[in-house]
């Protein structure tokens, strides 16, 4: 069986020129696991600032009611907080 895990809402913002905002998060996430079936999403790096938080939760609260939180995933740093400092 083969598992696609897509990162988009993480390393797309690495692109030069793209950010995207809670809502549009919301919609690309929405379209990924609803529509096209993508079995894990990344959605953001750890909480390097309150605007990606804002958008976990967004995404977050919208996967619990249709079902799909156990999909996300949030990338998280193993030194503690010395990358967040």
């Amino acid at each position: 069986m083969i598992e696609i895990m897509d990162t988009t809402l993480r390393d797309g913002k690495q692109t030069s020129g793209v950010s995207f905002a809670s809502h549009e998060k919301l919609m690309i996430a929405q379209v990924l696991l609803g529509k096209l079936g993508v079995n894990h999403l990344e959605i953001a790096s750890a909480r390097v600032s309150d605007g990606e938080y804002n958008a976990v939760k967004r995404v977050a609260r919208w996967a619990e009611k249709g079902g799909y939180l156990d999909r996300l995933e949030v990338l998280g740093f193993v030194d503690g907080d010395i990358s967040l400092n």
